[in-house]
C-alpha cells in the first residue's frame, strides 16, 4: 500500500489566513451592509473557529441580530450565512488567482519528492472546496494540483478539531492511519488529525505560532526551501536531525517500523 501525505491547506499550502480569508471576510461584511471589521486581533480568536460559514455565524448573537437588522429564525440564518460565504468565496479565490498569497516555503518541494516517490497525495480542510483548490493550484501548479484528492468543506458535518475529516480522507483514500502524514498548521488540525490517528507535522503559520502541539512528531517554522527560507525546528520528539529542510526522507522515517 502507498504512504499518503495529507495536507491541511490554510496556514499550510499558504499563509491564507492573514493575506487572504480576512480581507476577504471583511470585504464581505462591507457588501452585505454588516458594521463588522475584524482586525488582526479579532481574527485570531475567530480562525480557531473551524469553516468559515461557521466563524460568521458566530457573529450572530441576539443583540447582534437586533442591531444589524437580521433574520431571528434558523432557517432565514442559514440561508443568510451561505449567501455571505458564496461571496467571501468568491473574493478570496480572486485574490489566490491575481497571485496574492504565494505558497509557503518547502510545500511544491516535498510534493514533488512524495510524487516522484508513489506516495498518495491529498489536501483534508474545512475550507470551503473551490477555495481549497484555488490555492492548491497556485502552490504546486495546475498539473502537480489534479494528482491529489481533496476532501473539503461541507463533506463532513463536524469540522476540526473532531477528527471527521481526516477519517473521510482515509476512506477516500483506501488506506491506514498508519500509512500517512499529515501537515498542519493549528492546534485544532493536530487534535483532529490525531483523533484520526495520524502523524502529524506542524509547520507554525501567522496566527499559530504560541499553540500547544502537544502530539506533534515535528514542529517546525516551514517545511524550508534552502538557501533563501530554512526550516527552524521548534520540537523534533523523534529525533529526525532536520536540517535545513524537511524531506520525504524525514517523513518516512515517521511511519517506517
Amino acid at each position: 500500500m502507498s504512504p499518503a501525505l495529507i495536507f491541511d491547506c490554510d496556514g499550510v499550502l499558504a499563509d491564507t489566513e492573514r493575506y487572504g480569508h480576512l480581507p476577504a471576510f471583511n470585504e464581505t461584511f462591507a457588501e452585505v451592509g454588516l458594521h463588522v471589521r475584524w482586525t488582526d486581533e479579532d481574527y485570531a480568536r475567530y480562525v480557531t473557529i473551524g469553516g468559515g460559514k461557521e466563524r460568521m455565524a458566530s457573529l450572530l448573537t441576539p443583540e447582534f441580530v437586533v442591531r444589524e437588522g437580521l433574520p431571528r429564525d434558523a432557517e432565514g440564518q442559514r440561508a443568510m450565512i451561505a449567501v455571505w460565504h458564496r461571496i467571501k468565496t468568491g473574493k478570496y479565490t480572486a485574490k489566490v488567482a491575481a497571485g496574492e498569497l504565494p505558497g509557503r516555503p518547502g510545500v511544491a518541494r516535498l510534493v514533488e519528492e512524495a510524487a516522484a516517490a508513489g506516495w498518495l497525495l491529498a489536501v483534508a480542510s474545512t475550507s470551503a472546496e473551490p477555495s481549497v483548490r484555488a490555492v492548491l493550484e497556485h502552490t504546486v501548479g495546475a498539473a502537480r494540483a489534479a494528482d491529489f484528492a481533496v476532501f473539503a468543506g461541507d463533506a463532513v458535518e463536524r469540522k476540526k478539531p473532531a477528527p471527521d475529516i481526516y477519517l473521510l480522507a482515509l476512506r477516500g483514500l483506501g488506506i491506514d492511519a498508519a500509512d500517512a502524514v499529515v501537515i498542519e498548521d493549528s492546534a485544532n488540525g493536530l487534535a483532529a488529525a490525531l483523533a484520526a490517528g495520524l502523524t502529524t507535522v506542524v509547520t507554525v503559520s501567522t496566527y499559530t505560532a504560541d499553540e500547544d502541539f502537544t502530539g506533534a512528531a515535528l514542529v517546525v517554522s516551514s517545511l524550508g526551501d534552502a538557501p533563501d527560507e530554512l526550516t527552524q525546528v521548534i520540537s523534533d520528539p523523534h529525533r529526525l536531525d532536520v536540517g535545513d529542510e524537511v524531506r520525504l526522507s524525514h517523513l518516512t522515517r515517521l511511519i517506517s517500523p
